[in-house]
């Protein structure tokens, strides 16, 4: 298959690591409504997409690297 017509989505590491931790629990569900078998099929797609360029996942310390990262994209609270 040739790259012609796919498109890119740029992620900081932070933005990579808490989709790919959300996508992992999404995807464990089964009481998910898709309207059809491709969208589940896109988003396994992307989960392993990320699971391949990810090394947290793979760490001890996996649970501090993901709420460090979930930290640091969260909006500042208001004063």
């Amino acid at each position: 298959m040739s790259n012609a017509g796919q498109i890119g989505i740029e992620l900081s590491e932070d933005e990579a690591l808490v989709l790919f931790d959300w996508l992992a629990r999404f995807n464990e569900r089964k009481d998910v409504d898709f309207a059809d078998p491709a969208e589940r099929r896109i988003l396994w797609d992307i989960e392993s997409s990320l699971e391949s360029l990810l090394i947290q996942p793979f760490s001890e310390d996996y649970a501090l690297l993901l709420a460090e990262a979930r930290s640091r994209l969260v909006d500042p609270s208001p004063s």
